[in-house]
């Protein structure tokens, strides 16, 4: 890891020296986001909201990629029309 010095207003940083894609999340998430496609607008807001950036754009409904998924709720909370739910990961 590269240490980023820290100004007045920011704090010491590690950044990785991995990309992103290496960054898999989602083997101990307890519940996954799942998208009721007939009520989706393709808004994307899901898309734009996502921490880890595991909503990929369609034409239509987003595709939710769970290996990076962590669970951490911010597409269903974000979704103007609740058609992301949140379901315990056993029941996927």
């Amino acid at each position: 890891m590269r240490r980023v010095e820290a100004t007045d207003a920011l704090p010491v940083q590690l950044v990785g020296d991995q990309p992103t894609s290496e960054n898999r999340t989602g083997d101990w998430r307890s519940q996954r986001p799942v998208i009721d496609a007939a009520r989706c607008t393709g808004c994307l807001i899901c898309w734009k909201y996502c921490p880890e950036a595991c909503v990929t754009r369609t034409d239509k409904v987003p595709v939710i990629l769970m290996d990076y998924c962590k669970g951490c709720a911010i597409c269903a909370a974000e979704c103007p029309r609740d058609c992301v739910a949140m379901q315990p990961e056993e029941a996927a």
